[in-house]
């Protein structure tokens, strides 16, 4: 049977699909699908080698970015952080110190959490810590300074033996 053939005998109820045409689209999704995967896993190390972990919420942008399409946003917010980040002439360690208290002045415990983590890991120390949120007591008032006392009991207790 010619192909011309074939294609005129595939309906809904006999598909007839070329076995070779089937297998190179397999194989042009799995490509593609492995392509879409290092391009995540790019995106993702560049969290780790600054926060030492990638936070749920980036996994979840990945995730829909990954499902619908959209990764160059991601790979373009990661690629503005990475320069923002480490081309700064603060250095990793204050950068993480700002962030963790400026998310206290806004009160975002969550992404505050991730950046005192993420401040340790670039070399701060608790001490530091603590005296970003007394300085969060001045610029922001008392529910900033809680907030930040209360992160880094948590992140001591959490290393604690």
């Amino acid at each position: 049977m010619t192909a011309d053939a074939t294609a005129d005998h595939a309906t809904a109820d006999n598909p007839i699909v070329d076995d070779a045409t089937a297998d190179a689209t397999a194989d042009d999704t799995t490509a593609a699908d492995d392509a879409l995967a290092r391009r995540a896993e790019a995106v993702r190390a560049r969290y780790r080698s600054t926060l030492g972990g990638v936070p749920g919420g980036v996994r979840d942008r990945l995730r829909l970015a990954r499902d619908f399409d959209r990764l160059p946003t991601e790979e373009a917010l990661a690629a503005l952080r990475h320069i923002v980040l480490t081309e700064n002439p603060l250095g990793a360690r204050v950068q993480q110190l700002v962030h963790f208290g400026q998310l206290l002045s806004l009160g975002r415990e969550h992404p505050a959490r991730i950046h005192a983590q993420g401040a340790l890991h670039a070399g701060a120390t608790v001490a530091e810590l603590i005296g970003v949120a007394e300085t969060a007591l001045i610029t922001s008032g008392v529910p900033a300074y809680a907030l930040g006392t209360e992160i880094v009991v948590d992140l001591l207790a959490a290393t604690a033996p």
